[in-house]
């Protein structure tokens, strides 16, 4: 009896995909008092990638400063960049420190910044 071999997997369980971005997405920012995190995805809804101030190595009261924010806007970008995507519209929600770095180090990072929206619930 022959055995079948299963695709390989991430750490996690799961497949990692490796496809291409459409050019157009949505950035989405979630700025709080204790951090930011970046969200970047397809029209549709499907998650090209993703960056927090605690992935990127900051603990504590560090994770809620606009420099943090910016250095996960930073590492979300970059992956997204090079997965093909080149414009985005950000969604901002919440009153964190972090909001307007954030969007500025998107820009920086070499995505054209089509709207900029607050959905931030009142």
């Amino acid at each position: 009896m022959a055995t079948r071999q299963q695709p390989a997997a991430t750490a996690a369980g799961r497949r990692r995909k490796s496809k291409r971005a459409g050019a157009e997405g949505i950035a989405h920012v979630r700025a709080t008092f204790n951090n930011t995190t970046i969200t970047i995805t397809e029209k549709n809804g499907a998650v090209i990638s993703w960056g927090s101030a605690g992935q990127s190595g900051f603990k504590g009261s560090r994770k809620g400063t606009p420099f943090a924010a910016q250095v996960a806007a930073e590492r979300a970008a970059r992956a997204a960049i090079d997965m093909g995507m080149r414009s985005v519209t950000v969604l901002i929600k919440g009153p964190g420190a972090g909001r307007e770095s954030a969007v500025r180090a998107l820009g920086a990072a070499g995505f054209q910044v089509m709207a900029i929206k607050d959905v931030t619930p009142i």
